[in-house]
């Protein structure tokens, strides 16, 4: 995801949608959305913490917006909007569909209230589910995608809204809890130590082909030669950060980038977001509330920045994404995802080994957002939804404890600014062999 909202159209992997499967997935991320503003009272759920954030209300109005503009007025052209104002308020970037309110000031829209924009999404579901259910199979063929489509945009901000609502609860004196975490805090465990696997020079196909659901960013599929290079087996520990804080990381300018220097000096940073030092040890904000620092769970809410001074520091850099993606090709999708309802990395196991290539904190790699070689943006609002971001951000991947796992894959793409902090991401070393 960017700070523009969203991350990429999607190329379906067939033509035709079955009726059922395509509702019943639209109903079930529906009501996931639903179910992840639930703890929230309607205070929660007008705030904007920051300009990079936006309130719940406007999240749940966004993703019914999103079905009302390019599925309901496509199957169903001419029919009067639900609020004529609506489309200004609640479209997030895209130019060829309007006008759309300031982003920074989304958090002055006290109107529609939370329980008129709930009104407003039970209408568009079932008009949704009236569309597909009378809709003619050439007319399916047409709006099977842009649903399916609508649905993982969904997912994405599901996990947005778990991050902006951290952010917005953190600002709170009370240390205000989302909702707390099932069972006790297990005992801190040891991390286990870092372990390298290498991979030999070679050339790889990466990007995705095949059948099934992708965003347009993931492909072309293409050929790259990597030389040799050593990944580690594990993303970094908070045990690592805590190193790197008592050995003065945050202030040496020798290992930071520029601009990554100047962001210390100009925003105080001294820990990643949400760690506060107190009563003799660290502690962190949870969407379960304060928490002792666990050394063992892998670094969270880190920028760019952040990664790659960490990586020069431990003698090592990022990997690219594509390294990431062949070391990853093994990996089974395994890790915290949204549905654990943890919504917090879980610590790391003691024991050697391969281990959170997915889930828990997405990974920064040292690769620029760029277009794959034969990229094309789409034609028509759709378009809009990945190309333009293509400057000045990093990819991800691997997904987090926010994500939803039907939602991850190996070539699945996230970007984001690199001052960017408030997500949970966290980073993962490469080296040069010999090095």
């Amino acid at each position: 995801m960017t700070p523009s909202d969203d991350s990429g159209t999607g190329s379906a992997g067939a033509a035709t949608f079955d009726r059922e499967d395509l509702l019943r997935r639209f109903r079930e991320v529906r009501e996931r959305t639903v179910s992840l503003a639930a703890p929230l009272a309607p205070e929660d759920m007008v705030v904007q913490s920051m300009p990079d954030a936006s309130p719940t209300k406007w999240h749940l109005g966004h993703t019914s917006w999103f079905f009302e503009a390019l599925v309901l007025e496509a199957g169903r052209p001419g029919l009067p909007w639900y609020d004529p104002v609506y489309p200004y308020l609640f479209n997030s970037y895209y130019n060829s569909l309007g006008n759309q309110f300031p982003r920074p000031r989304r958090g002055l829209i006290t109107r529609p209230t939370v329980a008129e924009v709930e009104r407003y999404r039970r209408h568009v579901d079932d008009a949704v589910t009236a569309l597909v259910v009378g809709a003619e199979e050439e007319e399916m063929r047409r709006l099977g995608p842009v649903i399916e489509i609508g649905t993982h945009h969904e997912q994405q901000h599901q996990e947005l809204i778990l991050t902006d609502i951290k952010h917005a609860l953190a600002q709170n004196p009370l240390r205000p809890v989302y909702r707390p975490r099932a069972g006790e805090p297990g005992p801190h465990t040891t991390p286990p130590a870092t372990g390298w696997s290498r991979f030999e020079e070679g050339i790889h196909t990466v990007g995705h082909a095949g059948s099934g659901f992708a965003y347009d960013n993931e492909g072309p599929a293409h050929r790259v030669l990597l030389p040799a290079f050593e990944i580690a087996e594990r993303p970094m520990t908070n045990a690592e950060v805590l190193a790197f804080i008592e050995d003065g990381g945050y202030r040496r300018p020798e290992l930071w980038l520029s601009e990554g220097w100047a962001a210390v000096q100009r925003e105080g940073w001294a820990a990643p977001l949400y760690f506060e030092e107190r009563d003799g040890g660290w502690w962190h904000f949870t969407l379960a509330g304060q928490a002792p620092l666990d050394p063992a769970e892998p670094a969270c809410h880190l920028s760019y920045f952040e990664a790659d001074a960490l990586a020069r520091w431990a003698g090592a850099r990022l990997p690219t994404e594509f390294e990431w993606e062949v070391a990853a090709a093994t990996a089974p999708v395994a890790g915290t995802f949204v549905e654990s309802e943890r919504f917090h990395p879980a610590p790391l196991p003691g024991t050697p080994g391969t281990h959170g290539y997915y889930g828990d904190v997405w990974q920064w790699t040292s690769s620029s957002y760029a277009p794959y070689p034969g990229y094309r943006a789409g034609q028509g609002a759709l378009g809009e939804y990945n190309g333009k971001f293509m400057c000045n951000q990093y990819v991800l991947r691997g997904g987090s404890c926010a994500t939803p796992r039907s939602h991850i894959r190996r070539t699945y793409r996230n970007f984001w600014a690199p001052h960017t902090r408030f997500q949970f991401a966290g980073c993962r070393l490469a080296r040069d062999p010999g090095r």
